[in-house]
């Protein structure tokens, strides 16, 4: 018993020397706000911390959520960050637990605001820890170029109520954002130009993406062939799959004036025609979107 003790004492000492004689930067719980933005293609989470900058939990259409920490001052960190949940003031006796350590890459000018970044994975630990009533704390030694000290840290206090309103955002994100569907590619067995069922869900992606993003306003559905046969046997397989994939973007939906629809047999091969597998990756159509 004396041993885990001693253990965890050890630990605690560890996660917390580099807190000692920091500057903190942490809202109070009067100031502790948390906002939310909502939309089909986004959702975000953030809090202004006082003097510092702002933190944001931010949730693309299609992606997972990451966590940006943006200072207001140039230079305001650069180097190694140690990232930290710490107790809050009403949770005395919490041991912190360590989540990562992390690494902000120089400036490119010395006039660029270079914000910290923190992937997937550590900005989900960090959401599971303010809702657990706890602080995400970001050590850095290196304030402003000053050598010193300093701790960056979100408040969890008024956390639960924004981050319920945060999830109902998520649980309503479109499945796709506009990089995964603005170039797609559907492929056809040797002498097909019906559109598999696995290629219809995509196409319904891409339906359901443009039904909702307004500044989609032009389609370009292009068919293409291999070389395989006789070139104008090619050029008029490549017609089918093109027309085949404008009238079920048509039939779902989509207005017909947005579309353009062209066909090119093999002419235009994405890669030499010189293997089985090459030849597969053209037999294709491909659809594009513009937005303005």
């Amino acid at each position: 018993m004396i041993q885990i003790i001693r253990l965890a004492l050890v630990s605690w000492a560890v996660l917390s020397a580099p807190f000692v004689m920091a500057v903190t930067f942490m809202a109070s719980i009067d100031q502790s706000v948390w906002d939310v933005e909502t939309s089909k293609f986004y959702c975000r989470l953030s809090q202004e911390v006082p003097t510092f900058g702002r933190g944001s939990f931010f949730h693309e259409a299609g992606e997972k959520a990451v966590f940006e920490l943006s200072p207001t001052q140039k230079g305001s960190f650069s180097g190694d960050v140690r990232l930290v949940a710490e107790a809050s003031p009403w949770q005395p006796g919490l041991a912190p637990k360590y989540i990562a350590q992390l690494s902000v890459p120089a400036a490119s000018s010395p006039d660029q605001i270079k914000p910290l970044m923190v992937s997937e994975q550590y900005a989900g630990e960090m959401l599971v820890s303010l809702f657990q009533g706890m602080s995400p704390t970001f050590t850095m030694s290196n304030w402003l170029g000053s050598g010193e000290r300093a701790r960056v840290a979100l408040s969890a206090a008024n956390f639960q109520k924004s981050y319920s309103d945060y999830m109902a955002c998520v649980d309503e994100l479109l499945p796709v954002n506009y990089r995964q569907v603005a170039r797609t590619a559907v492929l056809y067995p040797p002498a097909q130009w019906r559109l598999s069922d696995a290629s219809k869900d995509r196409l319904d992606l891409i339906i359901e993406y443009v039904k909702t993003d307004p500044k989609v306003k032009e389609l370009y559905v292009d068919g293409h062939s291999d070389n395989a046969g006789r070139r104008l046997l090619n050029r008029d397989l490549s017609k089918q799959r093109a027309e085949d994939i404008t009238r079920y973007l048509v039939a779902n939906g989509i207005s017909e004036e947005m579309i353009t629809t062209r066909y090119h047999g093999e002419r235009y091969p994405a890669v030499p025609n010189n293997s089985k597998a090459n030849r597969a990756r053209n037999r294709r159509a491909t659809i594009r979107l513009e937005r303005e």
